[in-house]
């Protein structure tokens, strides 16, 4: 069996398609679960040494980062933050386009900088070993604070809802869980947060899948990454001609306005 060990090495291209499409299980190395659990232990001590309110950790978010959330809330909290982002719709993002956001998923939160538990990280290595696809929707990413919704989509099966993909059938999260005999994971605080911002359906669609799997995209596939691409660019092209490069340093270097 092919092993990939997830630790701070540079990820190419290259190497994703390979671990993504040449049948590799993976697993954290000991250096990343070390990593990971040294970051979590410092944010339960922070919380712990703090009587002030941490914003997103022991807050709100938004409009109620001033409203603090006890202890025994926090747990819940992380899930109703995924629940309120899982609101993609259109066409579902192909099957290997969602393990290559797995892997990428899994790789950022191993470097250790997210709050997240071991626990967490594995369940995710859980659905990427064992072929389980998150049911995740083509639309519906800002890209603000990165693919909010997508990634919501992708995570929530972790404590037994939304949907997934298994053995070519779709059935709930819940249900997964029990074909598994898996317990949903128990969120900490800010692994909502951890699990939410990140812009692994950004890079997927647009940058890694095209050259990893061009071969293996259909139409459609093929479609839906020119139309985003298309999206792009038009949205640059409509701010920095629109004379809002005076509210930021940002549009200055656009090409599109240096050719206008």
């Amino acid at each position: 069996m092919k092993i990939h060990k997830i630790s701070a090495e540079h990820l190419s291209v290259e190497r994703i398609g390979e671990i993504v499409y040449g049948g590799y299980k993976i697993e954290l190395s000991d250096d990343a679960q070390k990593r990971i659990v040294e970051c979590r232990e410092y944010l339960d001590r922070k919380i712990a040494e703090n009587k002030a309110p941490i914003y997103g950790v022991t807050t709100g978010f938004g409009s109620l980062c001033n409203v603090s959330v006890g202890s025994d809330d926090l747990a819940q909290l992380q899930i109703n933050l995924m629940m309120s982002h899982a609101c993609g719709t259109g066409d579902r993002v192909p099957n290997d386009i969602v393990k290559i956001m797995l892997l990428l998923k899994i790789q950022s939160l191993s470097y250790g900088f997210s709050g997240c538990q071991v626990v967490t990280v594995n369940r995710l290595i859980d659905f990427f070993n064992n072929d389980v696809y998150p049911v995740v929707y083509m639309q519906g990413s800002l890209g603000a604070s990165g693919d909010l919704v997508p990634l919501a989509h992708l995570t929530l099966p972790l404590v037994g809802l939304g949907e997934v993909e298994y053995e070519g059938k779709v059935i709930s999260g819940a249900e997964m869980l029990k074909k598994f005999d898996w317990t949903p994971v128990q969120l900490a605080s800010k692994e909502g947060l951890a699990l939410l911002n990140g812009t692994q359906n950004m890079v997927c669609c647009l940058g890694i899948a095209p050259v990893t799997s061009s071969e293996r995209l259909g139409r459609q596939d093929c479609c839906h990454v020119a139309g985003c691409l298309l999206r792009t660019c038009l949205s640059l092209h409509r701010r920095c001609s629109s004379g809002s490069s005076a509210q930021g340093p940002d549009c200055h270097s656009c090409p599109y306005e240096r050719a206008a």
